[in-house]
């Protein structure tokens, strides 16, 4: 166990959010490899993976306002080490079709586990001196995550199989169990339960009318997100793009997000974080669109290697918010319930509107899924302006 603002409790921190938020690195791989080598359809393959994110959804939810009275480094431990046995099992299955049911329960076992630990990993992140910074810090380890994948595993999959994917997946997860059983930091009880630590007026209740609206924006985020980017690799292939020159869109993609975690640690005293939420659905609406109906390569790629960049860099701005107007550290210990409940019914809902629609209408599902993340966030900054919280979050 290490202290909590410290170099190795940060990178056990870090390691742990790596894991835990697998999807963001490999989700478009996740979907492939179960539609291309286990023979499931759209709609099967996004119910598996939102089989893992609806189990990480639940244990979040119910862990997470047990943060301040669990045992941190054990609980990250045992969650990882659930979801590295359940991954490993997957990894085991034939790769078919009539793998289906298994596939589905070995998820939600895996999600069950990665979503208990990653909510005591988030609730850390939340008590540590700089919040902000730190999330940007751990989203660079998530780009990492990415290049490695994008980078080795669609040639190793293809050498050796689906269940390939489902192996570095266990050794993903097993590596961050060990990482926090060994380093992960603890949190003093007075830092992370005290609210007399707090001032009057975010200790007075457990969330603000303002905290519901930045977590409804964060679902919208994700939720727009996966939606698309479930399908990037898809997407490519039906528009008759070879498979190296997809590859090497998402092997950019993971290089360009280490930018966007980096760069809102640097911005973080210069943008006001409402104002930053509000451009990330804009901006996300425009790429959505330019992905799903582009009929020429540039026009495919250049948005799909941001897409991810503008959830990371928004999100970040929005949890350092949110850190503040909870300092229990509880509202962001449900980060994985908010990140992951829009995670767990894009896949899903992805392959319901591409089975009837095309995948043109992924770009319509993100303008009306962005249209309500923005109308949150003009909520949350008109009540911001009289609420007694505006002197404590100016600097949020």
């Amino acid at each position: 166990m290490s202290k909590l603002n410290s170099f190795t409790g940060h990178a056990a921190l870090s390691v742990c959010h790596m894991a835990g938020m697998i999807d963001l690195a490999a989700l478009p791989l996740w979907i492939g490899t179960l539609m291309k080598f286990y023979g499931l359809g759209a709609p099967q393959a996004g119910l598996t993976v939102t089989a893992f994110l609806a189990a990480a959804v639940a244990s979040s939810s119910v862990f997470a306002p047990m943060f301040t009275r669990l045992p941190h480094r054990l609980f990250a431990a045992g969650g990882f080490a659930l979801a590295t046995v359940a991954f490993f099992v997957a990894s085991r299955l034939p790769a078919s079709a009539d793998s289906f049911s298994f596939l589905l329960i070995l998820h939600a076992v895996a999600g069950m586990g990665a979503g208990g630990a990653l909510s005591v990993t988030h609730g850390s992140i939340g008590r540590t001196s700089n919040p902000h910074r730190l999330f940007g810090i751990v989203n660079v380890a998530m780009g990492l995550l990415a290049i490695v994948m994008f980078a080795v595993l669609p040639g190793a999959v293809a050498a050796a199989g689906g269940s390939v994917l489902f192996l570095a997946f266990a050794l993903t997860m097993g590596f961050a169990a060990l990482v926090s059983l060994l380093f992960f930091p603890s949190v003093e009880k007075s830092a992370a339960g005290d609210a007399s630590h707090a001032p009057r007026a975010l200790s007075a209740e457990p969330l603000s009318g303002i905290a519901w609206l930045i977590i409804g924006a964060i679902v919208c985020l994700a939720l727009a997100q996966a939606t698309v980017f479930s399908f990037v690799e898809r997407i490519g292939d039906a528009r008759g793009f070879s498979g190296d020159t997809v590859q090497f869109v998402l092997v950019v993609m993971g290089f360009i997000n280490l930018i966007p975690g980096a760069l809102a640690a640097l911005l973080q005293k210069r943008l006001p974080p409402l104002g930053v939420g509000l451009a990330g659905p804009v901006l996300q609406t425009v790429l959505a669109m330019c992905i799903t109906h582009a009929t020429v390569f540039p026009v495919y790629a250049a948005p799909a290697m941001a897409y991810v960049s503008v959830v990371i860099f928004t999100h970040t701005f929005l949890f350092g918010f949110l850190s503040k107007v909870d300092r229990t550290g509880r509202a962001v210990a449900a980060t994985p319930a908010m990140m992951m409940s829009g995670s767990a019914i894009g896949p899903a809902l992805g392959g319901v509107i591409v089975a009837n629609v095309g995948y043109g209408g992924l770009g319509w599902a993100v303008f009306a899924i962005a249209t309500l993340a923005v109308t949150f966030l003009a909520i949350a900054r008109r009540k911001l302006a009289r609420d007694a919280l505006r002197p404590v979050l100016a600097t949020a």
